[in-house]
């Protein structure tokens, strides 16, 4: 059976922050977690950098009343 118990490493001595649920002697296993912050791979993007690129039509905002038969 596996049981995890949170505690802090410190001064040579981990210290638990609960009492771990066994009686007798048993292997432990313990695990080191760093605080690392992680690094952002994504990058913020420039504004306007697909100024230009996009083009609408002419007449894309014009009266559609000519399509009423589909409708």
């Amino acid at each position: 059976m596996l049981t995890t118990v949170e505690g802090v490493y410190e001064n040579g001595k981990v210290i638990l922050k609960e009492s771990p649920p066994v009686k007798t002697a048993s292997k432990v296993l313990v695990t080191f977690m760093t605080e690392d912050k992680p690094t952002s791979s994504v990058r913020k993007r420039k504004l306007g950098t697909m100024s230009g690129t996009i083009k609408m039509a002419d007449d894309f905002n014009d009266d559609m009343s000519d399509l009423d038969e589909y409708i």
